[in-house]
């Protein structure tokens, strides 16, 4: 447990938490939305403070990242929490534990403890170029994050969130200079659908992805397709624009195949038909580089020379199959937008 670094002191001993979008005002003995951090007689903890509870050397690509450090493994961290309620959370286990599971409100807050120093360590023994911030949500974990991040700058090693967008700009402000890619997901391009199913608002997703754009961090973004929720053609060419007018057609946009589960398991899957809409909406916009996500087809996955067509990176599943390393076509030289060191 540690005081939070973000948040405002109001009257009768309630505190404004700072992390997120929410703005949560918490009274005392109270948490927020996420249920990790917690006003202790006017004063705001973090619950969750180096207590990791998943802990793996992945493929860059499963977070996923495509442009980014290709075919490198990524020292990958979280703790448990999340200020989202997403329906169809596929880490729910994680995520949404603290909202559901009665041993953590009586205090048992699950993870392994570590520091800052034992995990940029951890990652320098493994020899990853990078640490992902990942499964959960880092913005809740933010104190921990933060400090593990400087600390990773000072050593050499890329830092990368997957996040859901919804970090305040008080804690952008302090991460920004240290954070070096991020995947960041756009569930959806209305309120309702952000209201409905996750339990959020759209419009501070999208501050936050311009926001790092502008802050020079490797961007990409990831659309889960859900049946009947997020999967109409509005959707998709309101995803693709803004993507294209926002950040820049050079963007990754990855797009994801459903399958039911936590909440919403009665829907089907997503069929292949949405997805190829999903990105022939991409395709109109103009976005360079489409991928699909959780189907078992390689062309997909793979990179073409968005100037003559030619194939350039080959995927299978999270393994790279070939990829030129100076980021040129092979064929007419043009640049592919890989970030390679």
């Amino acid at each position: 447990m540690k005081e939070a670094l973000f948040y405002k002191k109001l009257d009768e001993n309630r505190v404004q938490c700072q992390a997120c979008n929410h703005y949560c005002q918490i009274a005392p003995g109270n948490r927020g939305i996420c249920a990790v951090r917690e006003n202790q007689d006017g004063k705001l903890y973090s619950l969750v403070y180096g207590k990791i509870v998943a802990k793996n050397v992945d493929p860059v690509e499963k977070k996923p990242l495509f442009h980014f450090l290709p075919g490198t493994k990524s020292l990958s961290i979280a703790t448990v929490g999340c200020n989202f309620r997403c329906l169809y959370c596929q880490n729910a286990d994680i995520a949404q534990m603290p909202k559901e599971n009665n041993l953590f409100h009586e205090g048992n807050v699950p993870g392994i403890d570590m520091t800052p120093e034992d995990v940029v360590n951890e990652a320098l023994l493994a020899r990853t170029p990078s640490i992902a911030y990942t499964y959960s949500e880092p913005t809740i974990f933010i104190e921990f994050a933060l400090e593990t991040m400087k600390l990773a700058r000072k050593k050499k090693l890329k830092n990368i969130w997957v996040t859901n967008g919804y970090t305040s700009k008080e804690v952008l402000k302090e991460v920004i200079p240290y954070l070096d890619a991020a995947n960041i997901d756009l569930k959806g391009f209305t309120e309702e659908f952000y209201n409905k199913i996750c339990g959020a608002k759209l419009k501070p997703v999208l501050e936050t992805i311009k926001a790092i754009k502008r802050g020079g961090v490797w961007l990409e973004i990831t659309t889960l397709v859900v049946p009947g929720q997020n999967d109409t053609r509005e959707h998709f060419l309101g995803i693709a624009k803004f993507i294209a007018e926002e950040l820049g057609k050079e963007t990754p946009w990855h797009i994801s195949k459903f399958f039911p589960t936590y909440k919403l398991k009665d829907l089907p899957p997503t069929p292949p038909s949405s997805l190829v809409e999903a990105r022939e909406a991409g395709v109109e916009a103009g976005l360079k580089y489409i991928y699909l996500g959780n189907v078992a087809f390689p062309e997909y996955e793979t990179t073409f020379c968005p100037k003559c067509g030619t194939k350039m990176v080959l995927r299978s599943g999270y393994e790279i199959i070939r990829h030129d390393k100076n980021g040129k076509c092979a064929k007419c030289g043009q640049d592919l937008n890989l970030v390679l060191k």
